[in-house]
C-alpha cells in the first residue's frame, strides 16, 4: 500500500475520533502520523520490512501507531479505524471530504438534523433547515450548495503529489515487463493539475497480453474492473482507479497526446485536423486510410503545422492557435530556479533547524534561501515577535559570514491583520531582506473585506510578496473571496510579487488566476512553504503552477541570481 493510502486511513481515523469527541491529543497523534507518512521520501512499507523498531524511529510514531501501520500494510485496515468507522454512517466521510466543512461542523449537522449523507445535506439546504443550527446562516447554506453542485458522490481527487506516488509504483511494476518499449502516465497527472482523479497509464508493446497480465497482477490491486486484450482498469488497495491502455509502438505518440487531454484541447486538435482534411485519433494522424504520423507526439504536431505544445498548456486556453503562430511561451523549468523564498524552521512550526534548512537548500544547488518563519499573530505556530526575530536574524548574519557562495536572506512570513494592519512594526520590516505577507486568520465571506486587507499589504513599502493569495487548501478549504482585479492591479502598481505556493495542499495562486494576472503585468515568485528539509523538494509543484499559467523565466523573480533578484524587490528602490 502506498504512503498516501496509509496516511488517508490515519486522517480518516482522526476525523472519526473528532466526530466522537475523543481526546484532542489522540486526534492530533493520528494527524501527525498521517503527515509524517505523507512526507516520507520512500515507501513506508520499506521501513516496515525492517521491523517495528524502524517505524518507531519516525517522528511521533510510537509502538501503537507502528503496529497500526503494519496492520494497514498487511490487511488494508487497522482496528482503531474499523472500530470508529462502524460507529458512524459511511456517508459522513463523504461529507467530511467537502471543502469548508470540518469534523465539528459535520457532527453538529449529524446530531441536530440527522445529516448523514450528501443527499441528506442537499435536502436540508433545500428545506432551509440549516438555519436552525448555530453557525449555519444563509451565506453558509449558499456556499454549501455551491460546493455540493461541484461534488461527485464517491469521487476523491488526489493531490498531485499523492497521484505521483501511486503512478510511480505502477510504472515501476510495469517496467519489468518484457517487450514494453515506451511507458508513460498520461491524463491530468501529466498536465500537472493540482488534483487528479483516476490514473491513466499508457504502454507501447507488440505483446499487449503480457503487459495487461502484468498490470492486473500487481500486488496492490484489490479489484479488477476491466480486463481486455489491450486495456484494463483496476482499483488499488486504499487508492485510486488506474486505467491501462496498450498500443502498438507506431501509435504511441498519438495515443499519448489523446490520453493526456484535456478533452477540450483534443476537440480543438481534431477540428484543426479536419480543416486540413485529416483525421486525428488515439491511433494516429491519418490522410484517408494512411497513417502519416503517430509514433511520437512531436511527429503529430509537426504534421499538423504546429509547434509541440507542453502538456501543462493543453487546456484549450489558446495554446493551439499560439502553436500555429509559433508564439508559445518558453516555459520556466525547475532548473531555472535559483533560490527558495518561503521556508520555516523549528523556531516556529517547522521541524528542522535553521542550519539544516540551509544545508538542504545548498544540496539542491540553490544560491539563496529566505527564512520566513511566522510572525507573532500565528500563536499556534509560536510566531516570532520583534525580539525573537532579530535574534534569528543575528544568527543568519553569522551564517552568512561563514559562506561566500550561499546567502541566507533575513525574512518573515508576516500576518495580515484586520483592516490590512501588519503584525510587526515598520522599523523591524525595514531591516528584513524579504517579507512575504499572508492572510491566515479571519477571512471573510465578503470579498471587499478580504481584498482590503490584501491590497493594504501589497501597497506597504516593506512587503515584497503576498503569500498563498487565495488561502485555499485543496480538498479541504475553498479559496476565500477576493476582488481579483483590484488585488492584482495593486500588486502590479506597487511592484509587489505574487507567490506561487508549491505546498502540495495549496498550489496557490491557482494556475488560471496566475495566467490572468500575468496578462495584467504581474510578477511572481515560486516558493515551497517548507516546514522541513524534505519539503524543499516541493519546488516542482510551484513550477508546475507557473508552467500551467504559461509563465516564462523572466516573469519569476527567483529565477534570477541573487543580485538581480534583490533589484526586483520594491524595497531596493528605497
Amino acid at each position: 500500500m502506498e504512503n498516501p493510502a496509509v496516511a488517508l486511513l490515519f486522517d480518516e481515523t482522526a476525523d472519526l475520533l473528532e466526530l466522537d469527541g475523543a481526546n484532542p491529543f489522540r486526534v492530533r497523534a493520528y494527524r501527525n502520523a498521517a503527515r509524517v507518512i505523507r512526507d516520507l521520501g520512500s515507501p513506508v512499507a520499506e521501513l516496515a520490512d525492517r521491523g517495528e523498531a524502524a517505524l518507531v524511529e519516525l517522528p511521533g510514531v510510537g509502538k501503537d501507531l507502528a503496529r497500526s501501520i503494519v496492520s494497514i500494510l498487511t490487511t488494508g485496515d487497522f482496528p482503531a479505524h474499523s472500530e470508529m468507522a462502524a460507529k458512524f454512517p459511511e456517508g459522513l466521510l463523504e461529507i467530511l471530504r467537502l471543502p469548508s466543512l470540518g469534523p465539528k461542523r459535520v457532527k453538529l449537522l449529524y446530531d441536530r438534523l440527522g445529516v448523514d449523507s450528501l443527499e441528506r445535506l442537499a435536502d436540508a439546504i433545500e428545506a432551509g433547515s440549516l438555519g436552525s443550527v448555530a453557525g449555519f446562516g444563509p451565506k453558509s447554506a449558499e456556499k454549501l450548495k455551491e460546493v455540493l453542485a461541484q461534488a461527485t458522490p464517491g469521487e476523491h481527487r488526489m493531490l498531485l503529489a499523492e497521484a505521483e506516488q501511486y503512478a510511480h509504483a505502477v510504472l515501476t511494476h510495469l517496467r519489468d515487463t518484457s517487450g514494453i518499449t515506451a511507458l508513460e502516465a498520461a491524463g491530468s497527472l501529466r498536465r500537472r493539475r493540482e488534483t487528479v482523479g483516476d490514473l491513466d497509464i499508457l504502454a507501447a508493446t507488440d505483446d499487449p497480453e503480457a503487459a495487461v497480465e502484468r498490470f492486473v497482477g500487481f500486488s496492490e490491486v484489490v479489484e479488477v474492473l476491466v480486463h481486455g486484450e489491450t486495456k484494463a482498469s483496476v482499483r488499488l488497495r486504499g487508492g485510486p482507479q488506474v486505467d491501462l491502455r496498450v498500443v502498438k509502438p507506431d501509435e504511441f505518440g498519438a495515443a499519448l497526446h489523446y490520453f493526456t487531454g484535456s478533452k477540450a484541447h483534443n476537440v480543438e486538435m481534431r477540428k484543426l485536423a479536419q480543416a486540413k482534411k485529416l483525421k486525428l485519433n488515439e491511433y494516429g494522424l491519418f490522410r484517408g486510410d494512411r497513417r502519416i504520423a503517430g509514433r511520437t507526439e512531436e511527429e503529430v504536431f509537426h504534421e499538423l503545422g504546429l509547434a509541440w505544445i507542453p502538456p501543462e498548456l493543453r487546456e484549450a486556453r489558446g495554446e493551439v492557435e499560439r502553436a500555429q503562430r509559433r508564439t508559445l511561451p518558453d516555459l520556466i523549468s525547475l532548473e531555472d530556479i535559483r533560490g527558495e523564498l518561503h521556508a520555516h524552521t523549528d523556531a516556529t512550526d517547522g521541524r528542522d533547524s535553521l542550519a539544516d534548512m540551509v544545508e538542504g537548500a545548498k544540496a539542491l544547488g540553490y544560491a539563496y534561501l529566505a527564512i520566513t518563519d511566522h510572525s507573532k499573530r500565528v500563536t499556534m505556530a509560536r510566531g516570532l515577535d520583534a525580539r525573537r526575530l532579530r535574534a534569528q536574524w543575528r544568527a543568519i548574519d553569522r551564517l552568512n559570514t561563514e559562506s561566500r557562495r550561499f546567502t541566507v536572506l533575513k525574512g518573515i512570513e508576516l500576518d495580515i491583520l484586520d483592516e490590512g494592519r501588519l503584525d510587526l512594526p515598520d522599523d523591524v520590516l525595514r531591516e528584513a531582506d524579504y517579507v512575504v505577507a499572508s492572510l491566515h486568520y479571519g477571512a471573510s465571506r465578503d470579498a471587499a473585506v478580504n481584498t482590503k486587507r490584501l491590497v493594504a499589504a501589497a501597497r506597504h513599502p516593506w512587503v515584497d510578496a503576498i503569500g498563498h493569495p487565495t488561502g485555499r487548501l485543496l480538498n479541504r478549504r475553498t479559496p476565500y473571496a477576493i476582488d481579483f482585479d483590484e488585488f492584482v492591479d495593486a500588486c502590479v502598481g506597487e511592484g509587489c510579487l505574487i507567490e506561487l505556493n508549491g505546498s502540495p495542499k495549496r498550489m496557490d495562486f491557482p494556475d488560471h488566476l496566475a495566467m490572468a494576472a500575468a496578462d495584467r503585468g504581474a510578477r511572481f515568485v515560486c516558493g515551497t512553504d517548507s516546514h522541513a528539509v524534505k519539503h524543499l523538494g516541493y519546488m516542482g509543484y510551484a513550477v508546475a503552477v507557473a508552467r500551467r499559467a504559461g509563465l516564462e523565466r523572466v516573469q519569476v523573480a527567483n529565477s534570477r541570481p541573487l543580485s538581480a533578484f534583490r533589484k526586483t524587490l520594491k524595497r531596493s528602490a528605497r
